[in-house]
């Protein structure tokens, strides 16, 4: 991770004292927990758990234990206020194991992350050994093959985060991501870890920030975009989806062709 990562993190997150002051709540924490389904999972960790947004919902909405993790100072005071419980160490610090024996959790967590790390060989490796024997590996971040994110690219010729941006979340993401995935690379590079994809779960717009905003603007134009989005994910590759979260189950038999698609 960037030497600077925590005060590209503390910028962003100045001001902000509590989870209902955070400004961006996305669908992919909405999807939380009913992305479990029936896997019955009994002790979770979010890896890099930001300001709580799935930690609070699991802790409030599903019968497991949830452990948070963040080195963020700001983030780690909001999920002490929320009652979770954390951990804080370093994800991308490669001479250093995660603080936990194998095996010791049959679900982790992680939200765009894998986008800030500089050792994602060595997260991923980790993230296994910490798993326990066919535990999962649900996973998300942005898929720069989008149709969301291809026009700016293609018809602008702009990269995906302009560090001149008045968009704070522009500039934020510029300096804070250090990868670019898609999603088959995305769905590749993990399974190379002996991970097996067992589904991919498409978030429809509902409640996020974003689609919030939408609605106060234009309430037809928002419920025609969610249709919109509705029908792609229905009958589209997960390729086209600009955050599909996937999930990865522990395992020796590769693959995953045999993965469902799930909308949420």
């Amino acid at each position: 991770m960037r030497t600077n990562a925590v005060d590209i993190e503390e910028r962003r997150l100045a001001g902000i004292e509590s989870v209902e002051q955070y400004p961006s709540f996305h669908e992919r924490h909405r999807v939380f927990p009913a992305i479990f389904e029936d896997r019955a999972h009994q002790r979770i960790i979010d890896l890099s758990a930001g300001v709580g947004l799935v930690g609070e919902r699991i802790k409030n909405g599903y019968p497991a234990e949830i452990i948070c993790n963040d080195i963020t100072p700001t983030c780690l005071m909001i999920l002490h206020k929320l009652g979770l419980q954390t951990v804080s160490f370093d994800l991308d610090d490669e001479q250093t194991p995660y603080p936990f024996e194998d095996g010791t959790f049959d679900a982790t967590i992680s939200l765009a992350t894998i986008e800030h790390l500089l050792h994602p060989d060595y997260f991923l490796r980790e993230t296994g050994r910490i798993l326990s024997s066919n535990g999962y590996l649900y996973i998300s971040t942005p898929n720069y093959a989008s149709i969301l994110y291809l026009p700016r690219l293609v018809i602008k010729g702009e990269t995906f985060h302009n560090p001149l941006s008045n968009n704070e979340r522009t500039r934020y993401e510029f300096y804070g991501h250090v990868r670019y995935f898609t999603y088959k690379t995305l769905r590749e590079f993990v399974s190379s870890f002996g991970f097996t994809l067992r589904a991919v779960y498409l978030p429809l717009p509902a409640e996020s920030a974003h689609f919030k905003k939408m609605l106060a603007r234009s309430r037809p134009k928002a419920l025609a975009y969610r249709h919109l989005m509705a029908f792609m994910y229905r009958f589209l590759s997960p390729r086209w989806a600009p955050e599909p979260v996937l999930c990865f189950q522990k395992s020796s038999a590769g693959g995953g062709a045999g993965f469902r698609k799930v909308l949420l």
